[in-house]
């Protein structure tokens, strides 16, 4: 895959479920329409998606899935991370055998490594296949910050780093990478709200929540960033942000599967355990926004 493909709207797919199953039917019908509604990619089993509660079958079987229905209408990032440097490793060749264009792995969690069993987790994994690697870097669900340096020195022993998803939060950090990783390397925002903030400064786009159910308008304002038209980007950032905002009033995905179910997109809202419904002054809070936004009627 070409690097410049990886950037633009992609979207970290939520994985629906009916009846405590994967519906299937569901996620060809979700990628259909991010096919038609100029999405730039798709990222199947990453933590919006719930995959610590997919088993490994499971897992593998929606990355399949996404793939099989994409049939190369567009890109598929499939998320294959883990706290196990030799899960990871598996999930990610899985993913290279079944056509993945790159993979997106998320910073070992709960183990804290040091900066040193960073570098050697992710080196372990680029060795292991040629398939395109994006290092997803978000502290506050980890416990630990992928540091800058170490980043760059991964950028630089190995060719199939190229990009990371960054939701530290933290725009320094995220200028700090762009300057020591170079131009070539695809610095995406974690987080809607800052997608605007971190492409003024270099960075390439998104790995979106909000673009599950705002897919062209998620697009068009990237693509207005990538084309240099910043007034037009500005309008959209700014139509877009407090929707981006309301997907955190509880823990992602709940509120992006409950937003989806109200404007249609889902038949209904399910959870796995232990992800679970929204509370009702929420889903109020919710509502509001979506209203305000012209997304439902008062």
């Amino acid at each position: 895959m070409r690097r410049r493909q990886l950037q633009g709207s992609l979207v970290a797919m939520v994985t629906p479920f009916r009846d405590g199953r994967v519906d299937e039917a569901k996620i060809r019908d979700l990628v259909d329409y991010h096919v038609h509604n100029g999405t730039d990619g798709l990222v199947p089993c990453g933590t919006t998606g719930e995959s610590p509660t997919l088993s490994h079958d499971e897992h593998r079987r929606v990355v399949d899935l996404v793939i099989e229905h994409a049939a190369g209408r567009i890109a598929v990032i499939a998320g294959t991370g883990s706290n196990s440097t030799h899960e990871a490793i598996d999930l990610t060749v899985h993913a290279a055998k079944s056509g993945a264009d790159a993979a997106l792995l998320v910073v070992p969690y709960y183990n804290k490594p040091t900066q040193q069993g960073l570098y050697e987790h992710y080196k372990a994994i680029a060795e292991s296949s040629d398939l395109p690697l994006i290092i997803y870097n978000i502290p506050g669900r980890t416990g630990v910050n992928l540091l800058p340096e170490t980043l760059a020195r991964l950028a630089g022993d190995c060719r199939s780093i190229v990009g990371v998803k960054e939701a530290s939060g933290n725009l320094e950090q995220m200028s700090q990478v762009i300057l020591l990783c170079g131009p070539d390397f695809i610095v995406l925002s974690g987080d809607d709200t800052l997608t605007l903030p971190l492409m003024a400064v270099g960075g390439r786009g998104v790995i979106s929540v909000i673009g599950n159910f705002l897919a062209k308008e998620t697009s068009e304002m990237a693509h207005a960033a990538l084309e240099g038209d910043w007034k037009r980007a500005r309008e959209m950032h700014l139509k877009l942000f407090p929707v981006a905002q309301a997907m955190f009033f509880e823990t992602n995905p709940i509120p992006v599967k409950e937003a989806m179910a109200m404007v249609g997109m889902l038949p209904k809202v399910e959870y796995r355990l232990p992800m679970c419904p929204m509370t009702e002054a929420n889903r109020a809070r919710l509502r509001k926004v979506l209203v305000q936004a012209g997304l439902l009627k008062s």
